[in-house]
C-alpha cells in the first residue's frame, strides 16, 4: 500500500475536511448506534469516492487504489484463515483445555489479585481473545472476589491486565495477526519483539498486584472447582494435549515461517484429538471450518471452548479488507501525505516517530473507540515514517499493539470498554486506575522510543 502513489494533492484544509468527517461518522456510528465498524467504513469509502469524481479523478484510477489497498491485507487473510483452524484444531485436542485447566489450578487465596492477572493471561494467551476471557473466567473471578468482599475495581482490573497481555502476546489473536500482517512482519518475530517492552510492563503489573492482594480465607474458591471438574468432564485434559504447542514452539524458535508453523501445529492437534475423540473426516472439516462446539452442559465452559473454525475469521476479513481499502483510497487521493507533510518537519527523530505513531493509535481508540481500526490506520500512516528513519517494520507493529491492542478497555465508549463494563458489572472508570498492564504499555514503548533501548534498524541482522 505504501507504494501507492497520490493522483492528485488536495488542500490541507480539504484532506483534514474528509478526515475529520470520516473520523465523525465512524465514531458516531460505532459508539451513538453501536453498529459494526464495517458499514460506516463502506460509507467512507463512498464519501471518499464522490470526492474523487469531484476532483475529476478516473472512476478506474480510484477503483485501482482501492485494490491495491485491499491487496495489501491479503497475507493476512490468509493467516486468519489457518488461526481459525489452529484454533478448533486446538480445541479438538484438547491443547486449550488442557492450558486453561493448569491455569486455574494456581488459584488460591495467597496473592489473589496476582494469580487473578496470571491465570488469565495464561487463558487469554490460550484463547487468543481478551473478550471471551472476561466473559468467562473473568466473570468467575469477579464473582469470587465478590463472596470475599475484595475490591471489585482492582480485580476487574487484574482481569482486563491479564486478558489483554493474553490477547496481544498469542499467536492465535486477530490482532496481533493483524498488527504484524499490516507492516509485513513474521507473526512470531513480532511477538518475541513484543517481549521487550510487554514482560516488562507484565512484571511491574505482577508485583503492584502482588502488593494490592490482600490475605484471604479459601471461601468462595467453589466456583473454581466446579470449573476445574468441567473441564475435567469434557475428557480434553489429557498430558499429550500440549504436544502441539511445543511443535508451535519449536517451529517458531527454529523460524519457520508462521503460515507453515500454523498448519503443521493444525494437523498434529488433528492427529491427537482422533486419540480420545472418534472423529469422522466430515466431522473434522466441519470443526475445522465452523468450530469446535463444546456440549458439557456447563455454560461457562461452554462458552469457554466453543470457538474457532474459518468461518470464525470471516467478520476480522472483511473488516481488515474495509479498511485497507480505505486506506487505499486515502493515500491516491492524496490525503495521508498530504497531512504527513504538515507535521514532517516534526518527524526526522526516531523518538518523535515512535511518539506520534503512539499517540496516533491512542487518538484513534479515543475518537473511534475500535481497536482494528486503531491498528490498520496507525500502520498505514506511519510506514513510510519508519522507512525514512531506518526502523525496522517490527518496531512500528509493536507500536501499534502497545498503544493500540491494550489502549481500547480504558476507553468507557470503546467496544472494549462497554462489553467488560456489561459483563463485569464494573464501570470503565472505576478499573482504569487499576488495570496497571493497560496503562504501563504505551508509556514503556513511549519511554524506549526516547531511550532508543530495544529498536531494531533496517540495515541490523
Amino acid at each position: 500500500m505504501y507504494q501507492i502513489k497520490a493522483v492528485i494533492s488536495p488542500a490541507f484544509a480539504e484532506a483534514m475536511a474528509l478526515v475529520i468527517l470520516i473520523i465523525s461518522i465512524i465514531s458516531v456510528s460505532i459508539i451513538r448506534f453501536e453498529s459494526v465498524p464495517h458499514l460506516p467504513i463502506l460509507i467512507s469509502l463512498l464519501i471518499l469516492f464522490a470526492y474523487g469524481l469531484w476532483k475529476k479523478v478516473p472512476y478506474r484510477d480510484l477503483e485501482k487504489g482501492l485494490v491495491d489497498g485491499a491487496g495489501a491485507g491479503m497475507s493476512a487473510v490468509f493467516l486468519f484463515f489457518f488461526i481459525g483452524i489452529l484454533i478448533s484444531s486446538w480445541m479438538m485436542s484438547g491443547t486449550i483445555p488442557t492450558l486453561i485447566y493448569g491455569g486455574f489450578t494456581l488459584i488460591s487465596s495467597t496473592f489473589f489479585f496476582a494469580i487473578v492477572f496470571v491465570v488469565t493471561a495464561i487463558i487469554g494467551i490460550s484463547v487468543g481473545s481478551s473478550l471471551t476471557t472476561v466473559a468467562t473466567a473473568g466473570v468467575a473471578f469477579i464473582g469470587m472476589a465478590t463472596v470475599l468482599d475484595l475490591s471489585l475495581a482492582v480485580a476487574a482490573g487484574a482481569i482486563v491486565s491479564g486478558a489483554f497481555f493474553g490477547d496481544k502476546m498469542s499467536p492465535l489473536s486477530d490482532t496481533t495477526n493483524l498488527a504484524s500482517s499490516i507492516v509485513g512482519v513474521d507473526l512470531f518475530e513480532h511477538i518475541r519483539n513484543m517481549s521487550w517492552t510487554t514482560i516488562p510492563a507484565f512484571a511491574a503489573t505482577l508485583i503492584i498486584f502482588g502488593f494490592l492482594s490482600p490475605a484471604a480465607t479459601e471461601t468462595g474458591f467453589e466456583d473454581v472447582a466446579l470449573f476445574r471438574e468441567g473441564l475435567l468432564e469434557t475428557g480434553l485434559i489429557h498430558w499429550y494435549s500440549v504436544i502441539p504447542l511445543v511443535i508451535l514452539i519449536l517451529l517458531t524458535l527454529s523460524k519457520v515461517p508462521a503460515l507453515l508453523t500454523l498448519a503443521v501445529s493444525s494437523i498434529t492437534a488433528v492427529g491427537i484429538s482422533l486419540f480420545h475423540q472418534s472423529y469422522g473426516i466430515r466431522e473434522i472439516f466441519t470443526i475445522l471450518f465452523s468450530g469446535f462446539a463444546s456440549s458439557t452442559g456447563i455454560e461457562d465452559i461452554d462458552a469457554l471452548l466453543s470457538r474457532g473454525g474459518m468461518e470464525s475469521m470471516m467478520f476480522t476479513i472483511a473488516l481488515v479488507l474495509l479498511a485497507l481499502s480505505m486506506g487505499g483510497l486515502l493515500f491516491t487521493l492524496g490525503i495521508v501525505q498530504c497531512l504527513l507533510a504538515k507535521i514532517e518537519s516534526l518527524l526526522k527523530k526516531v523518538s518523535s516517530v515512535i511518539a506520534a505513531s503512539a499517540f496516533t493509535a491512542i487518538g484513534i481508540n479515543v475518537l473511534i473507540g475500535e481497536q482494528y481500526l486503531s491498528i490498520l490506520l496507525t500502520g498505514q500512516a506511519f510506514k513510510p515514517q519508519y522507512d525514512k528513519v531506518g526502523l525496522a517494520g517490527k518496531n512500528l507493529s509493536r507500536v501499534m499493539e502497545d498503544a493500540g491492542t491494550v489502549v481500547n478497555p480504558l476507553v468507557p465508549w470503546s467496544v472494549c470498554g462497554i462489553f467488560i463494563t456489561t459483563v463485569l458489572g464494573v464501570s470503565t472508570l472505576e478499573y482504569l486506575p487499576f488495570a496497571f498492564f493497560c496503562l504501563l504499555s504505551p508509556i514503556i514503548t513511549i519511554l524506549f522510543g526516547f531511550s532508543g533501548k530495544t529498536l531494531s534498524y533496517k540495515h541490523a541482522k
